[in-house]
């Protein structure tokens, strides 16, 4: 107890502090303690230099240049959402002319597609047979006639050929279009016209000469053309909408079946 116990400046016994303890050197605690403090600043001393190397690798700072990018996309998604960028845009690029293409080509293939069912359909229209009235018609069965009929057009324009309600007038020949409608009527073999006469006017189409009678009542919307060079009459009744190639078509089969012959007019009116 007397090891442990000092004086003051006036002679009196104090108890040693802490700091007197530790620092003797017999006393088992302090060396423990001394040897503690020692082990802890070594293991202190060992660890600091790997903390600090740790934070010099992870200094932005102290990295080089060339990894300036790995450490933006370590901060920040946006590298990463930059990079990706390109590859959807030349994806997005890839496909736009595939979606161009789809969009011009569909309609183009619709309406292809109306056309062919409008054409199938206008082919495949069943029309009613014609039922024609007689009319006179001496020379039906005359040369001129049988000559003529088989070397009639089957189509005229758009209008093709009727079927005829039987039993039908002899020498006769009619067209419609697809759907029906007015018809072209051609009759061979008729009698001189009575309105046809020596001041009538004539209209000559690829060599045939025809005179045209006319309805004049309001509403009327075909003609009657007869040819009168031929020996015998032909007339051919058609809607004013058919145009000029009936005639034509039927001219040019007249002219090659059948020979001209001098006009016969009628007597002019009194």
């Amino acid at each position: 107890m007397s090891d442990r116990m000092s004086k003051d400046t006036h002679g009196n016994e104090t108890e040693p502090t802490s700091a007197e303890q530790s620092a003797r050197p017999g006393d088992p605690d302090s060396r423990s303690r001394g040897e503690h403090a020692d082990d802890t600043a070594a293991h202190d001393s060992d660890a600091a230099p790997a903390r600090t190397s740790l934070g010099k690798s992870h200094d932005p700072v102290d990295e080089p240049d060339d990894d300036t990018s790995e450490v933006a996309a370590d901060e920040s998604g946006a590298v990463v959402g930059e990079s990706d960028g390109p590859a959807a845009e030349s994806s997005d690029t890839g496909r736009s002319p595939a979606l161009i293409a789809t969009a011009v080509a569909l309609p183009i293939a619709l309406l292809v597609g109306v056309i062919v069912m409008a054409v199938v359909a206008r082919q495949n229209v069943t029309r009613e047979p014609l039922a024609l009235g007689s009319v006179p018609a001496p020379g039906a069965d005359g040369p001129a006639c049988t000559a003529l009929l088989p070397a009639l057009p089957g189509d005229i324009g758009d209008y093709t050929t009727s079927e005829l309600v039987e039993p039908a007038p002899p020498a006769t020949k009619a067209w419609q279009l697809p759907e029906g409608g007015e018809p072209i009527v051609l009759r061979c073999g008729l009698d001189r016209p009575l309105e046809f006469h020596r001041a009538s006017p004539l209209q000559v189409v690829n060599g045939v000469n025809w005179f045209a009678v006319r309805d004049e009542t309001s509403g009327v919307t075909s003609g009657t053309w007869i040819a009168v060079d031929r020996g015998t009459y032909i007339a051919v009744t058609m809607p004013d909408s058919a145009g000029p190639t009936p005639l034509q078509e039927i001219s040019n089969a007249i002219t090659d079946t059948v020979p001209a012959q001098p006009l016969d007019p009628g007597e002019l009116p009194n």
